[in-house]
């Protein structure tokens, strides 16, 4: 006859899933933290209150005084148990080391996966994440396709910056709209991590979440699409360019996102207000408009690349004198595709990543700027042949200034 295992883990497992040692695990079950169940054995949910339980007492609140409030029912980790928290992972049996000897992935961008997502570097012998688990069949396919490391390593990262300010964000929205006013009122913590809503809110969340990713792939994808086929016609000799292309522009303000948010919701409207203004303004004025924002920065079209320049120049004095952090500006010329209201090609990306090269307070133009630009009331230096990011081969690049 077989023998039924008890559903569960084990008191070891759920102490090696939860990355403590048993004695931790047997220290809250007498604290009444913890209450195991049939034949002592563990849920998925009391392994992750375990973790929070280890994050508690890390942040400085003792046990046996959460003990204390969770027995005369000022607080609760019952919420553990519910699925939106599933996405609290425990260890998994691998180490790093093992998982890059297993996938043929170099460790040090399996390591990258854990301080992508903000947590401390670990080292080759700590055991992997669930949870980093999943990213490790993203990189092993670009490993054996050819990937270069640096490559792999920069997108890690910027998922990992972009995906922690949307948590950071939707963190602070979720206090300030939900746990602040309703600890206000009255309610516990029970009362507040059971609101029968809060599993409907996180999964139109994800919804939302990756409809927008998808959406800005798409606009991404385009311009991909839309510079290889310049550079096939190019080569086929089917694709000459502009004699007076127009340009584009990029102004990025560094940490701008981050002041509105230290400044609260009406400093941050009235600033933000006052920076369209200004932009607007001054963009018309010389023969351009703003095509869209880009978290910390404006993306412009301009018919003629000199007034572009003049009107960059502006731009940057009047963010200054508006006492925000200095701004930096890129301009390229060259053709561009028009559709659903948005700018791509070559053209487009090039001009970003000049912007991105660019130092606070500083504006940089190509040679096609610079070559479109007589008349402009401006005057240039040269900086040299660049690499930019992302590019392949090198852009001369000038340095705009006001012409005294």
């Amino acid at each position: 006859m077989t023998e039924t295992v008890p559903a569960g883990y084990s008191r070891p497992e759920a102490a090696k899933r939860a990355g403590v040692e048993v004695d931790y695990v047997g220290r809250l079950v007498e604290l009444g933290i913890l209450g195991p169940h049939e034949q002592d054995r563990f849920s998925p949910g009391d392994v992750r209150r375990v973790q929070m339980v280890r994050s508690l007492e890390g942040a400085g609140i003792p046990l046996d005084r959460l003990a204390a409030a969770i027995h005369r029912g000022d607080l609760s980790l019952d919420f553990m148990d519910t699925a939106t928290y599933e996405r609290f992972s425990a260890l998994a049996s691998e180490t790093f080391r093992e998982l890059s000897a297993r996938t043929g992935v170099p460790l040090h961008l399996l390591m990258l996966i854990r301080e992508a997502i903000g947590s401390a570097q670990p080292t080759p012998d700590d055991r992997v994440r669930e949870d980093e688990l999943a990213v490790v069949p993203f990189i092993e396919l670009q490993v054996k396709n050819g990937f270069r490391p640096a490559a792999i390593e920069r997108l890690l990262r910027a998922h990992g910056d972009s995906l922690r300010r949307i948590t950071d964000s939707e963190a602070d929205w979720w206090r300030s709209e939900v746990i602040t006013p309703r600890l206000q009122g009255g309610r516990g913590s029970a009362e507040i991590a059971g609101l029968e809503f809060s599993d409907q809110m996180t999964a139109l969340s994800e919804r939302a979440l990756l409809a927008m990713y998808h959406a800005h792939q798409m606009h991404a994808w385009t311009a991909n699409i839309i510079a290889g086929f310049e550079t096939l016609l190019a080569k086929a000799g089917l694709y000459s360019r502009l004699d007076r292309p127009p340009a584009m522009c990029f102004l990025d303000i560094s940490g701008y996102t981050r002041l509105t948010q230290e400044k609260g919701d009406a400093a941050a409207a009235e600033l933000a207000e006052q920076l369209a203004r200004l932009v607007q303004r001054t963009s018309v004025q010389h023969g351009g408009r703003p095509v869209k924002w880009l978290g910390d920065g404006v993306m412009f079209f301009f018919k003629d690349p000199g007034p572009g320049v003049v009107a960059a120049l502006d731009m940057v004095d009047g963010i200054s004198e508006a006492g925000l952090p200095p701004a930096h500006v890129g301009l390229h010329a060259g053709p561009v595709l028009f559709q659903d209201g948005d700018y791509f090609g070559q053209t487009v990306n090039v001009a970003s990543r000049i912007a991105e090269y660019a130092r606070p307070g500083e504006v940089l133009v190509s040679q096609e700027v610079l070559a479109a630009s007589e008349g402009a009331v401006a005057s240039f230096t040269e900086i040299g042949p660049v690499e930019l990011k992302g590019g392949s081969g090198t852009v001369r690049l000038h340095a705009a200034h006001r012409r005294n």
